[in-house]
């Protein structure tokens, strides 16, 4: 069982609900204060968006240990948690049956939460669609021919799925409506989220181009990656701040202070950064993946309680 639990990366999940949080506290947001527009939270729909993310992730986590072994990219070179199918703790045949059990799951959470969500309609149809391009983002990552991620093409998948969707798709789920407001926090958190698969990449360039992996890192090199990275983490905080600004106004002098409380873990983020630039062996950078996935997931639970209780 721990080689499984292993193979879960349990320590990816908390990134993983982040944007669903943030998407549920808006909708309780606007449900209350009726500035971002008409809307209902729901408990049953921030379940089932909480249970459907995590079985994304872990499926995720799954193809990229078998994809990246059957690629050659895990090797003895690499660097981080140890792989599960590498090491020979769990044979592929099992690894592709807990991903189809895995997806078989996912699928049914998701069908069970947009129909709790939306009912049977139109727009039903479409968040289906969506739940599919999902699972298969899950597992094309790495897995099977042609994987995007080995395209450098992962980062955009991140910025969509991890912000735009779960925060503003979640928002729908919610209301049964959209606002073009919950793009800010959504972007936000995707360019984070972008964040920390780019120290993940700047931590494996040197196995990654020499495995045929070609990440945005291996293709722009280590030194215009960390002025990527910056622009990654500083545009992501600059989004909170510009919603919160537009409505809540500037400042801790006001009835709505509560907003500006993931502020508290910017500091965090600037001594992630002086890591990331001071920094100059690709392997040492491996402890700065969980401090910026960690900070983001703080960010959106302060982020989403300053949305609750202003």
């Amino acid at each position: 069982m721990k080689h499984w639990l292993h193979a879960f990366r349990l320590r990816t999940l908390p990134l993983a609900v982040s944007s669903i949080i943030v998407g549920s506290a808006l909708a309780y947001f606007s449900d209350n204060w009726r500035y971002i527009g008409p809307s209902s939270f729901r408990p049953i729909v921030l379940w089932l968006a909480l249970i459907t993310a995590v079985l994304l992730q872990i499926l995720s986590n799954l193809a990229n240990d078998l994809g990246d072994h059957l690629h050659g990219t895990d090797n003895a070179e690499r660097v981080g948690p140890e792989r599960a199918v590498q090491s020979g703790a769990i044979p592929p045949a099992a690894m592709k049956r807990a991903m189809l059990i895995c997806g078989a799951l996912a699928f049914l959470s998701g069908c069970m939460l947009i129909t709790v969500a939306l009912g049977l309609t139109l727009t039903t149809l479409g968040f289906l669609l969506l739940g599919l391009l999902a699972i298969g983002a899950a597992v094309k990552y790495t897995f099977g021919k042609n994987p995007y991620g080995y395209a450098g093409l992962g980062d955009v998948s991140v910025f969509l799925f991890f912000g735009i969707v779960g925060v503003s798709g979640t928002f729908y789920l919610h209301s049964a409506g959209f606002h073009w407001a919950t793009l800010m926090p959504a972007a936000g958190f995707g360019l984070l989220s972008a964040g920390v698969l780019n120290v993940n990449n700047m931590r494996d360039i040197v196995n990654d181009a020499a495995s045929g992996k070609r990440t945005l890192v291996v293709r722009m090199g280590s030194a215009k990656a960390k002025v990527y990275h910056t622009f990654l983490v500083v545009s992501g905080l600059a989004s909170l701040v510009i919603f919160t600004s537009l409505f809540f106004g500037v400042g801790f002098f006001n009835d709505s202070w509560w907003m500006w409380l993931f502020l508290l873990v910017v500091p965090g983020f600037v001594i992630h950064l002086k890591r990331v630039w001071t920094t100059n062996e690709p392997r040492d950078l491996d402890p700065q993946l969980n401090v910026l996935a960690m900070g983001t997931f703080f960010t959106a639970l302060l982020f989403s309680l300053g949305l609750i209780l202003a």
